[in-house]
């Protein structure tokens, strides 16, 4: 029996929320963001106050402590514990109040922060503080950490911007906390409870150490080390919601929350001022300032070569030119387009007039400011995704010192590191002095692990020096607050030690943190001791490396929880299950490559979490170190498969083209007819598992490839040849698909040559079946080799076929040569088009069927390709409108969404956004959907008939 089984038992019948228990559901929550690693006692998802609340009146009775967890983005290691873990962002997520007129918002600590702005963005307001989480940080744990973010200089701290909590301590009482005036707080200090024990003793404790708390407590801005005893040194109101803030679940725990709101700024701009090196870019920052920016944010050579590199903002990276050793990217507010223009106009022309920089592009555009500060929120997890064992760990990266001595301290910072022959990445808020230095180590090598200690305590003792805050903005966790005596001295670390025993008696909050912390590193998730074994991998995982290096490549920043924007992760959206994230998954497969969890790589519970994976490859461009989940599913549905055997089901997937190729042509009316009727709908539920809400695509009563051999020749002089590759889809289920594109390609010049080769092994390399997909397919790359080699564009119409042929096969197969010429050559139809047309080779495109256009984009596609060219390819032929639906995954995802156990599942993350928007569309506006799945998703739901891009054009 478990030690703690029996207050699990009584956790499970006291609590309405689930209780997680099991080896795998607690080591999801063994991480963070961070460098640390501690299995919880057991995790809580409350439904409510009453579930907190019977929580601690538990875990106080059984002798556990309590961490409390909202997107575990922490980057010191405040959110993991051997305690019982309460996670708030599963269902204590609700906003429950906003006074538009007093600019206020009351919330449930879960509450994403970037979901409260979006429901106030039609009142003009936002809440300020703007972390770069801030797409999945919740409430609780932004007020837990005193977040701030990228506009601190305008806007301050979240601590800045708190009115009340209402909070929870250990012993279960309810705390409603708020300004109070000397009177207000005296008649309170009379009250016989543990409200009045608290007031009077902090009381106590601040007014005969006021002084030494404005001498221990740094002159800048961005602190947020210990508790906040200098918001109330010298201040008549307090407001004991202040001290919480920034406690880090070591005081209270949040149960609600009621935060200002700011208006949203009318105009903005950017001026990015490139620089040929960091040290210039520093000493840029002062004269800057003097032109009163919102922000002004760095990033260095190694985060903009991450950024060039990242599939996703490597599209993104236009506003940089040439080649910058640093950036420093200055944003402004203003009253009007006119001003909005004039200030970074005015910086421009001071800065060059004086020698700074190289380069001051100014960008009013939304569009495209968007862009800039989407490469600086990825900066983080851009620079953790660097290959190989190295990585830039976060310990010494939150220091603030004050801005005129912050070239001196990362001159000091990066000498360091150099003296202990490491090197390091630098990004983030110079405008504040928050500069995040990491050094890049592997925790896992002896003597990466001794100068980890060095460069901590060399860089602490510089700090103190410059009169810095040793935690600016990530907070103490188990990185800082192991210095925080040295720090405050015993007089000051004495009173946080006694603030800790005022408020948690029992040492029961989020214990080892702000107070009595362990060593920098214990705890820690990569030693000298890590042991893993990872499989012999079917895929050669070329550019990370390993199978094992590229689960590594997941930092835990947790992108893969945001909830709108993008696509990753549908079926987190859908469920708010830690372990369908991405980070989720990455995380229960490195513990089992660790030996850490039972049945390592093939225990069901593993499966279980990796099923609900619809291989969409959104990580592989949307997480900022690229980790692509669908590559390492396949990798463990085939051991699965070896180890269990293959179902039925996953045979028929299996053989899925070679059955097409069978089935379409003569059968096709017969075997469409029966597959439509209700006993077979029945039967291929009960026998394979697919339900029989679906009805299987229909075949092509004429294959495509039949059409074009029995055409006649067009006559015409083409100004080149391309390969139109017939995918299984277009060849044997809709053929009209391949017709629309032959005769496009004709229309704008082009002979087409039909690679009638084999599958591109999608359905195979989606479930698993690698060997096979590495046999089959090296036969139709090798099909494909004349084309390649006479460097013939091989277009393909199908998204996820293009990234079968593009980006899955390359890896999959042994010859690095041919793999190479395989990812070089095959592309989609739209982006060889796109660049003809730019290239000058299209005069013009023939007309559309009608001008006004939206576009739901295939997962694969804007993952790995984008959609732009879709449409700048229609408004180049006369299209009035073309609107991309801003949807995320439909659902369908191949087989996924007609299996049994999947359909509700499908139909929620279609729900999520896509089909209600194509329920609103107008009638007489096209829908286009290049996806297969895609489109007998909508047609399924919707009864509205999408059609591939290739389809609009009158020819």
């Amino acid at each position: 029996m478990r030690e703690h089984d029996e207050f699990v038992r009584a956790l499970e019948g006291a609590l309405r929320g689930e209780v997680l228990a099991d080896e795998h559901s607690r080591g999801l929550y063994a991480t963070d963001a961070s460098l640390y690693e501690m299995f919880p006692v057991a995790v809580a998802l409350p439904r409510d106050e009453a579930d907190v609340l019977a929580a601690l009146r538990l875990a106080r009775e059984y002798g556990v402590s309590v961490l409390a967890r909202g997107g575990g983005t922490s980057l010191a290691g405040q959110t993991v514990g051997h305690s019982l873990v309460l996670d708030f962002s599963r269902h204590m997520n609700r906003l429950l109040e906003v006074n538009v007129e007093e600019r206020w918002a009351r919330v449930e600590p879960g509450l994403v922060r970037d979901e409260l702005n979006r429901r106030l963005a039609q009142q003009g307001l936002h809440f300020a503080p703007d972390p770069a989480t801030s797409s999945r940080a919740n409430f609780g744990g932004m007020i837990a950490n005193n977040s701030s973010g990228t506009r601190s200089i305008f806007y301050g701290k979240t601590v800045d911007h708190l009115l009340e909590l209402k909070v929870a301590l250990a012993d279960g009482t309810v705390l409603h906390l708020g300004e109070l005036s000397p009177e207000a707080y005296e008649a309170r200090c009379r009250q016989n409870d543990r409200e009045g024990e608290i007031l009077r003793r902090f009381r106590e404790l601040i007014r005969p150490n006021e002084e030494a708390i404005r001498q221990a407590f740094p002159k800048v801005m961005r602190r947020v080390q210990g508790y906040n005893l200098d918001e109330f040194a010298g201040r008549t109101n307090w407001n004991l919601a202040k001290l919480i803030c920034g406690s880090e679940g070591t005081l209270a725990l949040i149960l609600e929350a009621k935060v200002r709101l700011e208006p949203l700024p009318a105009h903005k701009s950017l001026c990015v001022v490139h620089f040929r090196g960091l040290p210039e870019a520093l000493r840029g920052v002062q004269p800057i300032l003097e032109f009163g920016p919102s922000a002004v944010e760095l990033l260095d050579e190694k985060v903009l070569a991450q950024a060039r590199n990242n599939l996703l903002t490597r599209r993104l990276c236009g506003f940089l030119e040439g080649e910058p050793g640093a950036v420093l990217v200055v944003e402004f507010f203003a009253d009007s387009e006119k001003e909005a223009a004039e200030k970074p106009a005015r910086l421009a022309e001071s800065l060059r007039s004086r020698g700074i920089g190289y380069a001051w592009p100014v960008i009013t555009y939304p569009r495209r400011m968007e862009e800039v500060w989407t490469v600086r929120r990825k900066g983080l997890g851009l620079v953790l995704g660097m290959r190989g064992a190295r990585k830039p760990l976060a310990f010494i990266e939150d220091a603030a010192v004050p801005v005129e001595h912050l070239p001196e301290y990362i001159e000091g910072v990066l000498n360091i590191c150099r003296e202990n022959d490491t090197d390091a990445v630098a990004y983030a808020h110079a405008s504040v002095g928050v500069l995040h230095v990491r050094p890049i180590l592997d925790l896992r090598r002896p003597e990466d692990l001794l100068r980890f200690r060095n460069i901590s305590e060399a860089t602490f003792r510089l700090v103190k020096k410059f009169g810095g805050s040793w935690s600016g903005e990530h907070g103490d966790g188990l990185s800082r607050s192991y210095y925080l005596e040295r720090y405050f001295g015993s007089k000051v670390y004495g009173l946080l030690r006694e603030v800790k025993r005022l408020f948690d008696p029992e040492n029961l909050l989020n214990p080892g943190k702000i107070v009595d912390a362990p060593p920098i590193d214990r705890h820690l998730r990569y030693d000298p001791n890590y042991r893993e074994t990872p499989p012999r991998s079917q895929y050669h995982f070329r550019n990370e490396g390993s199978f094992a290096e590229a689960v590594h490549l997941c930092s835990g920043v947790g992108e893969c929880r945001k909830l709108k924007g993008g696509t990753m992760c549908p079926s987190f959206r859908a469920t708010l299950d830690e372990e369908h994230s991405t980070r989720g998954r990455a995380n229960l497969l490195r513990l089992a490559m660790a030996g850490r969890l039972p049945g390592g790589l093939t225990h069901p519970r593993l499966l279980e979490a990796l099923d609900l994976c619809l291989s969409c490859k959104a990580c592989k461009s949307e997480c900022p170190s690229n980790v692509d989940m669908a590559k390492l599913k396949s990798e463990v549905w085939q051991l699965r498969y070896d180890r269990q055997g293959v179902p039925l089901r996953d045979r028929l997937v299996a053989r899925s083209a070679a059955l097409a190729r069978t089935l379409a042509g003569p059968l096709a009316p017969v075997v469409n007819a029966l597959q439509r009727s209700a006993p077979f709908r029945r039967l291929q539920e009960s026998l394979i598992g697919l339900d029989r809400r679906r009805s299987l695509p229909a075949y092509a009563p004429r294959s495509f490839v039949s059409w074009f051999a029995g055409r006649p020749r067009p006559d015409f002089e083409p100004r080149g040849q391309v390969v139109l590759f017939a995918d299984t889809y277009l060849n044997f289920h809709e053929p009209a698909i391949g017709r629309a594109a032959v005769l496009l390609l004709e229309a704008c010049g082009f002979e087409v040559l039909v690679a009638d080769v084999g599958c591109c092994q999608r359905p195979r390399l989606s479930h698993g079946f690698l060997r096979l997909a590495e046999k089959d397919g090296e036969r139709t790359a090798r099909a494909l080799e004349p084309y390649l080699q006479q460097e013939l564009p091989v277009l393909v119409c199908e998204p996820s076929c293009a990234s079968a042929l593009n980006d899955d096969l390359p890896d999959l197969i042994a010859d690095a040569e041919l793999a190479e010429r395989l990812r070089k050559g095959v592309r989609p139809l739209e982006a060889f088009l796109l660049e003809a047309f730019h290239q000058g080779q299209l005069s013009s495109l023939p007309p559309l069927t009608r001008t006004r256009w939206h576009v739901h984009g295939h997962c694969h596609q804007k993952a790995l390709f984008g959609t732009e060219p879709i449409r700048k390819l229609m408004e180049a032929a006369g299209a009035e409108f073309v609107r991309e639906i801003p949807s995320g995954c439909c659902g369908m995802a191949g087989s996924f969404g007609y299996e049994r156990e999947h359909f509700d599942l499908s139909v929620k993350i279609g729900e999520e956004l896509l089909l209600p928007a194509v329920r609103a569309l107008p009638p007489n506006e096209g829908l286009i959907a290049c996806g297969f799945s895609c489109r007998h998703q909508i047609a399924d739901l919707t009864g509205r008939q999408a059609v591939h891009w290739v389809q609009c054009f009158d020819l």
